[in-house]
């Protein structure tokens, strides 16, 4: 025992944290999200891996005179699953780190 902290306890913790972290990703796998821009013109689904599952971009916004406006559809979309995947991975995270009762580790005085 360090300064009143039992590291079997802690060391048991830091297991138990990390299969749940594991347990966590795998979930975060079957869960997505769905984004659309422009009225529906651009549409992305993402996992919470960060993978993009679909995009689909509706054949009216694809004129070769300007690509730029698709461009920016698919960069918005896809910015915008990035951030709400995120949030939904996140949130399970958040819960984790609740759930694990961490003992407070006082001030350690590492140097």
């Amino acid at each position: 025992m360090i300064d009143g902290i039992d590291m079997k306890t802690l060391l048991d913790k830091a297991r138990e944290m990390q299969k749940t972290l594991s347990k966590k990703k795998e979930e975060a796998a079957t869960k997505t999200v769905e984004v659309s821009v422009g009225g529906g013109m651009v549409t992305i689904i993402m996992n919470g891996n960060l993978e993009t599952l679909s995009i689909k971009v509706d054949p009216e916004i694809v004129d070769k005179n300007d690509v730029e406006t698709l461009e920016d559809l698919v960069r918005a979309a896809s910015n915008e699953a990035v951030r709400q995947a995120k949030q939904l991975v996140s949130t399970g995270l958040s819960d984790l780190m609740g759930d694990m009762n961490i003992p407070d580790l006082g001030d350690l005085n590492i140097k």
